[in-house]
């Protein structure tokens, strides 16, 4: 067993579990945070339903939970929003700023959700008990001094994308990927081999997938796209494609 199907088959198993003990107590249970990658895994064995959701704060979200649900009228979930004021005049932080602040203090990478800076403020999603713990010891980042509170609002992050074409040989993996990392159908067949490519958050095997419309593809090293689909066909009968690449 891979390192990565180790990591899904350890949230599947307390999944497995935080769901029998939704059902045998008749009570609300939450995963913590779990990652599109997981996620991807999860929705496998628990798909989305009246009794199982998954929330990250605001629509969305990167990171989720997954929330078992006492019956269909249930809307518990324990997910908040912190907001920190900063001023960052004389020093600018960043997302690994950020981050590096919250591994600091020794907090598992689960136990918080989507974190952002903009303009002037920090906004970060935890859990309630995170986010007291958060409240009153997360308190400097790099070498700024911040203040974090709960917050009524729950902001949506705004991911910046822009429109691109690609001519593509045909709708299959090795010829997406080819034609998105600027390499030969060979080396992208080799990059698919390696694990270095994602269709929907999922590790590709098969070079010669089909990619459908509004796949998220994700390749290590060169980005993330979503495939809009074919706008059109070149002289040669090569397909002009349409993606969305996050920036």
């Amino acid at each position: 067993m891979t390192n990565e199907n180790h990591q899904f088959e350890t949230v599947l198993v307390h999944l497995r579990d935080l769901q029998r003990q939704c059902e045998r107590r008749f009570m609300h249970t939450e995963s913590s945070f779990l990652n599109e990658e997981e996620q991807a895994a999860a929705r496998k064995e628990f798909p989305e339903s009246g009794l199982i959701r998954y929330e990250g704060g605001y629509p969305d979200a990167m990171k989720k939970k997954v929330i078992f649900l006492r019956d269909e009228e249930d809307d518990l979930c324990d997910i908040v929003c912190l907001k920190a004021s900063i001023d960052q005049r004389f020093k600018g932080i960043t997302h690994r700023d950020v981050l590096g602040a919250l591994m600091s203090l020794q907090i598992d990478r689960h136990s918080f959700g989507d974190f952002w800076i903009e303009q002037d403020r920090i906004y970060l999603y935890t859990s309630q008990q995170m986010g007291r713990f958060l409240c009153d010891n997360l308190v400097r980042i790099s070498s700024l001094n911040v203040s974090f509170e709960m917050t009524d609002e729950h902001p949506s992050q705004v991911f910046r994308t822009k429109k691109i074409k690609a001519v593509i040989a045909s709708e299959r993996a090795d010829a997406i990927v080819a034609a998105l990392a600027h390499c030969s159908r060979n080396e992208a067949k080799q990059m698919i081999r390696s694990g270095k490519v994602q269709f929907n958050h999922v590790t590709l095997v098969d070079v010669d997938e089909v990619c459908d419309n509004n796949v998220t593809i994700s390749i290590r090293g060169t980005g993330r796209f979503k495939y809009l689909g074919a706008s059109g066909k070149t002289r040669k009968d090569r397909i002009t494609a349409e993606f969305l690449q996050s920036i």
